[in-house]
């Protein structure tokens, strides 16, 4: 299969027969091997019934039913676990994204990246409620994890498949894909696509995802940075706190000293003893996830790396 296109859909059943039609004009004009994977996420309204009619249809419609709302990213998670194309290519199913553009994506690929991630240049949503919140979240992100793109949001994005093959999904975290990719080695290039307005239906996910968005990000980053070296960011912490401590019991004895301020009554002397426990704690907590990591790699068969290609090698040889 050349490309799997996979697409959450949530009460979208007003948008389904059009995106249908669509998809296949643009897929079919591509001249490749294709299948579009849909992930009905506990829809209420007939869009699971739609998707059962267009698989009866068409057998290159591909339909995957969660018994709830588990939400997006569990949604995009399935479709790609679903997925046997060399690219996949997630999309919404508002309309919004517009299917002519997967051809530009591919072309993009085609020139050697690993990722052309989509970027909704003139989006045509409501500025102050989705727009402008978008932008600043854009640059959190590109700050936190040091990828700078434009447009995170943005779902229309083709990946080859081998980026894929080793990120698992959880809480919000299909926005921070290009930030694994690019961590793994991928190459990523921006590509400007069309952004429709949407004319049926209702947006699903609003302003009152921002606090899970802000805490995987700081998750997100502590997997790119420190994932295979947790020692390293609780060792920087551990031992900061221990060097706080030290500077303060200086402080007490100088007062001392000089001053002759008791050293057990002053506040100084019982910061150092809080900051001297804290440090320790900090840096035996890093030896744990260390431990925590190693036995992760171990047990799973998994390493702590990402093998581009081989030669003269057994496939499965690491």
């Amino acid at each position: 299969m050349d490309l799997s296109v996979v697409i959450p859909v949530h009460d979208e059943e007003e948008n389904l027969p059009e995106l249908y039609a669509r998809l296949v004009a643009a897929l079919d004009a591509l001249g490749l091997t294709w299948e579009v994977i849909f992930t009905d996420d506990g829809s209420r309204d007939g869009s699971l019934r739609i998707l059962e009619d267009l698989a009866g249809q068409d057998p290159r419609v591909k339909v995957v039913a969660f018994r709830r709302n588990f939400g997006q990213t569990a949604a995009m998670e399935a479709g790609f676990r679903h997925a046997s194309g060399d690219v996949v290519v997630p999309m919404d199913a508002d309309l919004q994204n517009d299917p002519g553009d997967i051809g530009r994506l591919l072309a993009v690929l085609a020139e050697g990246c690993d990722v052309a991630k989509g970027w909704r240049r003139d989006r045509k949503d409501a500025f102050l409620s989705r727009t402008l919140p978008s932008r600043v979240a854009n640059a959190l992100i590109s700050w936190v994890t040091g990828v700078r793109l434009h447009d995170y949001g943005c779902t229309l994005t083709a990946y080859r498949r081998e980026v894929l093959r080793e990120i698992r999904l959880y809480g919000e975290m299909h926005r921070f894909i290009p930030a694994y990719a690019a961590w793994a080695g991928g190459r990523i290039r921006e590509v400007v696509v069309t952004h429709h307005p949407r004319t049926r239906g209702r947006t699903k996910y609003g302003l009152g995802r921002t606090l899970r968005v802000v805490l995987d990000l700081l998750t997100v980053r502590f997997l790119v940075a420190y994932s295979a070296k947790p020692a390293y960011l609780f060792g920087k912490l551990g031992l900061g706190a221990l060097a706080l401590a030290f500077l303060s019991f200086g402080w007490s004895v100088t007062k001392k000293l000089v001053w002759g301020d008791p050293v057990f009554t002053d506040p100084f002397f019982y910061t150092t003893i809080f900051l001297g426990l804290a440090g320790l704690q900090i840096v035996l907590i890093g030896l744990l996830a260390e431990l925590n990591v190693r036995t992760y790699y171990e047990s799973q068969g998994r390493t702590p790396y990402v093998i581009k290609a081989r030669w003269n090698l057994p496939p499965g040889e690491d």
